[in-house]
């Protein structure tokens, strides 16, 4: 991946700031700019694409082959005095920060010691340039989500689902198994929902038992190489309560909708629409309150976001999740969920694991 290039395009929008520089302390956008994978890491960027890394003394070999087309900065102590002095090296006098990733006492750490630098709270530019994904980063959700789809079929359509089984331990045999095809690690805290729990969007793992006649609800993802897949596939141990069936028809109706309204250059309120649409029409509306889906990549859930009151246009090259749901207290609940990658002439759907209706 060329961070070079990445934060060349950065300076080029702190120059529009009329900022000189930006201190980055969001380990995301580190490692976006830079490539280094470890647990404490800034980068301070000049408007003209020069950089200085800086980590503490236990990622000093890490940091010389991960980063080793920067100059690094190895500390012992904390970091706002070495951001300073690298603010200084660079030769910035007026620097951005990350506003939203800056604790107030890390701003009253780093003011402390910046004599002679004005700082400037900056909005999450570094997270602008991320929504929209180059060729590599597309492959890596792709291999991501590959290992999703193999667990998917080794698992749940390999026999996994049965009588008795607990949602806390079908979920670490599935993360197991999204491991053995190849993920560096789960995405997220997998969500196994089993008869009535499915009703609750961001269900917790328990020890309920699956039963008979359970509609069972899987949201979980696979991480390759720092990037993130996110799937949900509902299957039916059993047959189930036949407004199930019927609330199924209508969440995938609507994804249909979702996914084929998106393309480059339309709004994420136009693409949640045209699956909300369909289940409000289908007398449902209140039983889908959550937005349609989210920007997909280094982190799970990341911009853009496609809701009622969102408004971005979506770009080539983003990956977007279409995620509608519908959720019945007392009875249970259907989401499907797919990744989408917007693309030059609309759409490519990511998963290839199966979301027709399994009766297991």
């Amino acid at each position: 991946m060329d961070h070079g290039l990445r934060r060349s395009h950065l300076g080029e929008r702190l120059t529009e700031l009329e900022v000189e520089g930006l201190v980055v302390t969001r380990l995301p956008n580190v490692r976006y700019l830079t490539g280094f994978t470890g647990s404490n890491a800034q980068v301070v960027v000049a408007a003209n694409g020069s950089a200085v890394f800086l980590t503490d003394g236990r990622y000093g070999a890490q940091s010389s082959h991960e980063v080793a087309d920067l100059p690094r900065t190895v500390y012992r102590q904390g970091y706002p005095q070495p951001l300073v002095d690298a603010c200084r090296t660079l030769g910035i006098g007026r620097a951005g920060f990350e506003r939203h990733a800056l604790s107030y006492e890390g701003w009253e750490q780093l003011t402390d010691r910046a004599e002679g630098l004005e700082l400037v709270p900056v909005g999450p530019e570094v997270e602008h340039l991320r929504r929209t994904k180059d060729p590599e980063e597309i492959a890596l959700i792709d291999r991501a989500q590959g290992c999703a789809d193999r667990a998917f079929e080794a698992v749940v359509l390999g026999g996994g689902l049965r009588e008795s089984v607990t949602e806390r331990a079908f979920a670490l045999v599935l993360e197991t198994a999204m491991v053995e095809a190849g993920a560096e690690d789960r995405a997220f805290d997998s969500i196994v929902a089993f008869g009535d729990h499915a009703a609750e969007p961001h269900h917790h793992l328990t020890d309920r038992e699956l039963a008979r006649g359970d509609m069972v609800k899987l949201d979980f993802g696979a991480r390759a190489d720092g990037y993130h897949s996110d799937i949900t596939r509902t299957v039916a141990f059993g047959e189930p309560d036949p407004r199930l069936h019927e609330i199924r028809d209508v969440v995938a109706a609507a994804q249909r909708a979702g996914i084929d309204a998106v393309r480059p250059g339309v709004s994420t309120v136009e693409v949640d629409a045209a699956a909300r649409s369909v289940i409000v029409d289908a007398g449902h509306g209140d039983a889908f309150p959550h937005g349609l889906g989210h920007g997909v990549g280094l982190e799970i859930h990341e911009a853009p976001s496609l809701r009622w009151d969102g408004g971005e246009e979506l770009l080539e090259g983003m990956v977007v999740t279409i995620e509608p749901g519908v959720y019945i207290p007392g009875l249970g609940g259907v989401r499907i969920e797919d990744m989408v990658e917007v693309t030059a002439d609309g759409r490519r759907e990511i998963p290839r694991a199966t979301k027709e209706l399994m009766v297991l």
